[in-house]
C-alpha cells in the first residue's frame, strides 16, 4: 500500500512540526416517499459575526487571491472552490402528534444540547427515517424540525442557542449537505452541499455561535489523459487548481515504514511548491488523438459560514485530493482552528492560525470519532484524543505558545489495555467527559479541568453497555449521552450528578420489541485464536430455548470498516435471525479496532490474506466449542464485511452453506474506479494502491477466485451507494449465475451504503433471514 508519508498541507512527515514551529436484479424493495412542507421561509434578525474570526472578500482572504500558491507551513488554499452561500428553503417543522408512529420501538441518538443544557436536538427514527427532533431533556414536548425524508446524520446546536445545524444524506447517498434551522423550526436554509455532485459536512461552531465551520467537497471535473501514458501527478485541468506537484519513485519490492504501519510501494515525495497555476485545456496522445477523460483530484475546503448571511464565508483550510478535512474547534479568541485531516490510520490534528492559515502544530490522532479535541479557554492548551506513540488512544495535553506553536506534550489520562473512545470538553473549559472502550463495553468518567491539568475523576455508572455520543451541558457534572445496549434500542440519557435518567422521548427498555416477540439476547464474549497465534475477539448470541451445548445452525456476521468493532448492542438483524432459531457469532478479525494499533494494522498489505483465514478460524472455534453445527454454517457481512463474506465463500468454498454479502467490494479494481475520490484515497492506505499494488489487489479480489464458488449467494445493495457502487454486487451475482450457482440480488430503493429507512431495513433483514433459514434447513 503505497502512501504519502508527508502531510500535503505542511510538507512534513507525520507528526512533525512545520518549519514555523519550534520543534442482474430479481428482488426489489421501494422505500416510502416524503414531501416538503410548503411553508413560508422565515428569516431571523441579521447579526454581525464576532471579532474572533474575520470574513474575507469573496475574491480572496486577507487581501490575497484564493488561487495563491501554498507555501511550506501554510494551509493550501489554491484548490478551494467557490465559498458556500446560505440558500433559504421552506420550513418543515411539525409537532409530535402530527408524526405517524411507523416503528413499534424507535431509536434516539446523536444529542446536542442548547446553552443551558435543558433542551436537546437529536436524531430519531420514530417516523421511519432518521430525522431532526428537539425537546426538553426532562419533558416529552418534542417536535420534528424537518419533515423531509432525507436521513439526518449529524447535529450541532449553536452555543448562542439561535441555530441547530445538521447534515442530511439525500436519497441515502454519500453526497451529504449541511442545513440550519431555528429551534422553533423556522428559518430553515441550506448552508453547503446543495449543488449537484457536491457534498458537505459539519464542523464546529465558533464559541459565540456567530459562524459554523463546514467542509465542502467540489463536484469532480475531468481532463483527458494520453492513451497508454500514466497521468502525471500534479496535472491540472482547465478550471481546476492543484498546487505542489508530486513525483513517485519506487524500486521493485520497495516497502516503507511510517512508524505505525508497513506500507507497500514507495512514498510520494512532494516536489517544490508550485509558484504559478498551470491550466491545461486538453492533453493529447502522441498520435494526436484525445484520450478518455479522467477525474481531477477533488478538493476539500473548510469555511466558517454565517447562517444569517450577513458576512462572507472565511476559508480555514483547503487540501486537494484529501481524504477528510474537518474543523473540530475554534479558540475562544478566534485566532486558532483545530483541524482533523488525513486518511484512516493516518489521521492528524493540525493547529491552524486563522489570520494567515499557517499550520503551527501537527500531531497524529486516533481513528474513530472525528471530534478529536478542543482548545482550553486561553488557547494555551489543546486537549486531544490521540494514539501518538501508543497502542491505545489516550488524552493528551498539548501546550501551545501565543502563536500556536507546540511547547510540550503530556499524557493527561490513559488506561492500560483500553482506549479513549470519546472526548467532550465543556464550552467554558471547566470539565471534560471521557468514554473508554474496555473490551467492547464503555466506561464513562467526568473530570474537572482546573487549569492545564486534570482534577480527580468520577466514574459515572451506566444503565447500558455502550456510549455512542457525549454532549456536555452547562454543568460539566450533568452530561447528556446516547446509549446503546444489548437489551434496548438506542436512547438518550441525562446523567446529573451520577443519576441515570432516560429522556421521556426515548423508548423504554421494555418496548425494545413488539409484544409477543421473544426478548433480546445478551451476548457472551468469545476469544478465538488465529492459526498464527493472534488472539481474536467477538460476541456469541444463543438462540432462545436452545440448550447450552447443543450444536446449532449459526450465522457468522462480519462487521465493516475494517476498523469497526463488534459491540454488545441490540441489532434488529440479529434479533430476526435468533427468532428463526439461528445462533449468531459476530467476531472481530484482525484489522478491527478496540484491541490496539498493532491489531488494527495487522491486516495491511498481504496481511489481508490472514484476515480471510481468521474467518475460517472463528468458524472452527465455535465448531470445536460445540456451539455450532458444522453442516449448518452461513456467513454474511456489511461493507468490508461484505467483501470478507465474498472472500470467505471463494477461499473456503466447503465451509459455509450460503452467504449474504451486503454492500461489499467484489473486485478492488472496479471498486477504486467507481467509489468516491475521498474514499479511494483513504482506502489506498488500508487495502493497497490501485496502480502500484495492482497484482496484490487482484489476488485479494473475490472475483479473481469466483470459479471456486459453490454455494448460493444473496447479495444486497443500496440503490444510491456511492461508497461501494452497486456494480460490485451485480458483477458477483452475474458471475455466480454464469457458473451455475444460485444467486439473487436485493436492491433497496432510496437508500445508500447504510440502510437508514425503516421499510428498507425491515425488507433486508426479513429477506436475508428467509434466505439463510431456507438454505440451512435443507
Amino acid at each position: 500500500m503505497a502512501a504519502d508519508p508527508r502531510n500535503p498541507l505542511t510538507g512534513e512527515p507525520p507528526g512533525a512540526l512545520p518549519p514555523t514551529a519550534e520543534h442482474g436484479v430479481d428482488l426489489l424493495r421501494t422505500a416510502g416517499e416524503g414531501s416538503t412542507a410548503d411553508a413560508e421561509y422565515g428569516a431571523g434578525p441579521a447579526r454581525t459575526p464576532s471579532s474572533g474570526w474575520a470574513p474575507h472578500p469573496r475574491e480572496g482572504l486577507a487581501g490575497q487571491s484564493p488561487t495563491a500558491p501554498a507555501v511550506p507551513g501554510q494551509v493550501a488554499r489554491g484548490g478551494a472552490q467557490a465559498a458556500p452561500e446560505a440558500v433559504p428553503v421552506p420550513d418543515a417543522a411539525v409537532p409530535l402528534d402530527a408524526v405517524p408512529g411507523v416503528l413499534v420501538s424507535h431509536g434516539c441518538w446523536y444529542p446536542s444540547v442548547d446553552p443551558d443544557g435543558r433542551n436537546v436536538a437529536f436524531i430519531c427514527d420514530r417516523g421511519g427515517v432518521p430525522q431532526l427532533w428537539a425537546g426538553p431533556v426532562d419533558g416529552d414536548d418534542v417536535h420534528l424540525l424537518d419533515t423531509e425524508p432525507d436521513p439526518v446524520t449529524e447535529v450541532a446546536w449553536s452555543p448562542d442557542g439561535r441555530w441547530i445545524a445538521y447534515t442530511t444524506a439525500p436519497g441515502g447517498s454519500g453526497h451529504t449537505r449541511v442545513l440550519c434551522v431555528r429551534p422553533d423550526g423556522t428559518g430553515r436554509r441550506v448552508l453547503a452541499g446543495g449543488e449537484p455532485g457536491s457534498s458537505a459536512y459539519l464542523g464546529c461552531w465558533t464559541r459565540d455561535g456567530s459562524a459554523l465551520a463546514v467542509t465542502v467537497a467540489e463536484a469532480p471535473t475531468y481532463f483527458p489523459a494520453p492513451a497508454g501514458v500514466e497521468a502525471r501527478a500534479g496535472a491540472v485541468s482547465s478550471g481546476s487548481l492543484v498546487l505542489g506537484a508530486a513525483t513517485t519513485v519506487h524500486p521493485e519490492g520497495w516497502t516503507a515504514r511510517d512508524g505505525r504501519a508497513t506500507l507497500l510501494g514507495a512514498p510520494v515525495r512532494p516536489g517544490p511548491p508550485t509558484t504559478r497555476v498551470t491550466a491545461v485545456d486538453s492533453v493529447s496522445a502522441a498520435d494526436g488523438s484525445t484520450a478518455p477523460a479522467e477525474p481531477t483530484p477533488r478538493t476539500l475546503s473548510a469555511y466558517l459560514v454565517d447562517p444569517d448571511g450577513s458576512a462572507a464565508p472565511a476559508l480555514v483550510a483547503s487540501e486537494p485530493d484529501a481524504a477528510t478535512l474537518r474543523v473540530c474547534d475554534i479558540s475562544r479568541d478566534g485566532r486558532l482552528a483545530l483541524v482533523r485531516r488525513g486518511p484512516r490510520a493516518r489521521r492528524e490534528a493540525l493547529v491552524v492560525r486563522t489570520r494567515d492559515l499557517r499550520v503551527t502544530c501537527a500531531l497524529p490522532v486516533a481513528d474513530g470519532d472525528p471530534w478529536i479535541g478542543a482548545f482550553a479557554p486561553d488557547a494555551r492548551t489543546v486537549w486531544l484524543r490521540s494514539d501518538h506513540d501508543r497502542e491505545h488512544a489516550a488524552l493528551y495535553a498539548v501546550a501551545l505558545d501565543r502563536r500556536g506553536r507546540r511547547l510540550g506534550l503530556t499524557v493527561a489520562a490513559q488506561r492500560d489495555g483500553s482506549g479513549l473512545e470519546l472526548l467532550a470538553v465543556d464550552r467554558d473549559g471547566r470539565g471534560a467527559v471521557l468514554a473508554w472502550n474496555v473490551r467492547g463495553v464503555s466506561e464513562l468518567e467526568v473530570v474537572p479541568v482546573p487549569g492545564t491539568a486534570l482534577g480527580p475523576s468520577r466514574a459515572v455508572p451506566l444503565p447500558h453497555e455502550v456510549v455512542t455520543r457525549v454532549a456536555v451541558t452547562a454543568d460539566p457534572d450533568a452530561p447528556v449521552v446516547a446509549l446503546s445496549g444489548s437489551l434496548r434500542r438506542p436512547g438518550v440519557w441525562w446523567l446529573p450528578q451520577g443519576a441515570a435518567l432516560r429522556t421521556p422521548w426515548s423508548s423504554r427498555d421494555e418496548d425494545v420489541v413488539a409484544p409477543g416477540v421473544h426478548r433480546p439476547v445478551r451476548p457472551v464474549p468469545v476469544r478465538p485464536v488465529a492459526r498464527d497465534g493472534l488472539g481474536l475477539g467477538g460476541w456469541y448470541y444463543r438462540a432462545p430455548g436452545r440448550s447450552p451445548r447443543e450444536p446449532a445452525p449459526c450465522v457468522l456476521h462480519l462487521h465493516g470498516g475494517p476498523e469497526e468493532q463488534e459491540r454488545p448492542v441490540f441489532d434488529p438483524l440479529y434479533h430476526e435471525l435468533l427468532g428463526r432459531g439461528l445462533d449468531v457469532f459476530a467476531p472481530d478479525v484482525r484489522g478491527s479496532s478496540g484491541y490496539g494499533r498493532s491489531f488494527v494494522d495487522a491486516d495491511l498489505g498481504r496481511g489481508r490474506f490472514a484476515a480471510i483465514e481468521d474467518v475460517a478460524d472463528c468458524a472452527a472455534h465455535v465448531l470445536l466449542e460445540g456451539l455450532a453445527d458444522p453442516l449448518r454454517l452461513a456467513v454474511m457481512g456489511h461493507s468490508y464485511g461484505g467483501y470478507l463474506t465474498m472472500a470467505s465463500l471463494v477461499w473456503h468454498p466447503e465451509l459455509f452453506r450460503t452467504g449474504v454479502p451486503v454492500c461489499g467490494m467484489s473486485d478492488f479494481a472496479t471498486f477504486f474506479a467507481g467509489t468516491e475520490p475521498w474514499l479511494a484515497r483513504s482506502a489506498a492506505h488500508k487495502y493497497g494502491h490501485p496502480e502500484r499494488d495492482r497484482e496484490l489487489l487482484r489476488a485479494l479480489s473475490p472475483m479473481s477466485r469466483v470459479d471456486a464458488l459453490r454455494v448460493p449467494v444473496l447479495a444486497v445493495h443500496g440503490e444510491h451507494d456511492t461508497n461501494v457502487p452497486p456494480g460490485e454486487s451485480e458483477q458477483f451475482v452475474r458471475a455466480a449465475r454464469e457458473r451455475g450457482v444460485e444467486a439473487e440480488l436485493l436492491v433497496l430503493r432510496d437508500d445508500g451504503h447504510d440502510f437508514r429507512r425503516a421499510d428498507n431495513r425491515r425488507a433486508f433483514r426479513r429477506t436475508a433471514a428467509d434466505w439463510i433459514q431456507r438454505h440451512l434447513s435443507g
